[in-house]
C-alpha cells in the first residue's frame, strides 16, 4: 500500500501465538487496545482532542510503520506535524478498518522489536486509557504488581515533560521519582497507572492527589 507517493512497511508477525500471561505489558495493551477497537468501531470517542477512534488507530500505525511521519507527532513543528497529519489521514481514510486493525494488532515492524517495551509500554497504556475512558461508565483499572513496575520504568522520560508541574511523582510502596529539585510543583500522590496518565498530560481524568510545597 501507498500513501502519499511512499510505501507502507507491510505488516509482520509479533509473536500472535504467545499465550497472554507470557507476554510483555506493552504487547498486552497492544492486543486489549486492538480488542476494543474491533468492539467500539472506527467512529468511537477518544480522549485525545479531535479525534475518534479511527484517527488513534492510524496514529499508532503510522507512528511504528512510516518514520518519515513519525517526528511530527513528537515535535510541534508545523512543517513535520503537518506532514505527520496528512500521512495519518491518508492512512484512516485508504484503509478498511478490519485492515487498520490487523496492522496495529501485528505488531512493529522488525526494527522496533528489540526496543518495543521501550518504545510502547507507556503509549500503549496512554491511548489504551484514552479509548476506555472515553466511553460510559468507565472505572479505572487495577494494573498487577509488575506491570506497574514495567510502567514506572517507563514512565521516566514521559514524566521528564511534566517536571515544571510537579517536583516528584509518589506511587504506593514506591521511591519517589524525582522529576525536578526547583520550581514550584509539588508532589503528585496516585496509583502508576493515574501518574502515567498524569504526566502525559490526560490530568482531566487521572485520578492523583497534588500537594504543593514551597520553597
Amino acid at each position: 500500500m501507498f500513501v502519499d507517493g511512499l510505501p507502507l512497511a507491510a505488516p509482520g508477525a509479533y509473536d500472535p501465538a504467545m499465550p497472554p500471561t507470557d507476554a510483555p505489558f506493552s504487547q498486552r495493551e497492544r492486543w486489549a487496545l486492538c480488542d476494543l477497537l474491533a468492539e467500539l468501531g472506527p467512529d468511537a470517542p477518544t480522549l485525545c482532542e479531535g479525534w475518534r477512534s479511527a484517527d488513534l488507530a492510524a496514529h499508532l500505525v503510522t507512528r511504528e510503520h512510516r518514520p518519515d511521519a513519525a517526528p511530527g507527532s513528537v515535535i510541534k513543528w508545523h512543517p513535520l506535524h503537518s506532514w505527520t497529519d496528512r500521512v495519518q489521514q491518508g492512512l484512516r481514510d485508504t484503509t478498511t478498518w478490519d485492515d487498520l486493525l490487523a496492522r496495529l494488532r501485528s505488531g512493529p515492524p522488525a526494527l522496533l522489536k528489540p526496543v518495543d517495551r521501550t518504545f510502547n509500554t507507556v503509549e500503549y497504556f496512554v491511548h489504551h486509557e484514552d479509548l476506555r475512558r472515553a466511553q460510559p461508565e468507565w472505572a479505572p483499572r487495577a494494573l498487577s504488581t509488575a506491570d506497574e513496575d514495567q510502567l514506572w520504568r517507563y514512565m521516566r522520560v514521559a514524566a521528564h515533560a511534566a517536571r515544571k508541574a510537579a517536583r516528584r511523582l509518589q506511587a504506593p510502596g514506591r521511591e519517589p521519582m524525582l522529576l525536578s529539585k526547583k520550581g514550584d510543583g509539588g508532589l503528585v500522590k496516585g496509583p502508576v497507572g493515574e501518574l502515567a496518565l498524569w504526566v502525559t498530560g490526560r490530568t482531566s481524568v487521572a485520578q492523583v492527589e497534588i500537594l504543593r510545597t514551597s520553597g
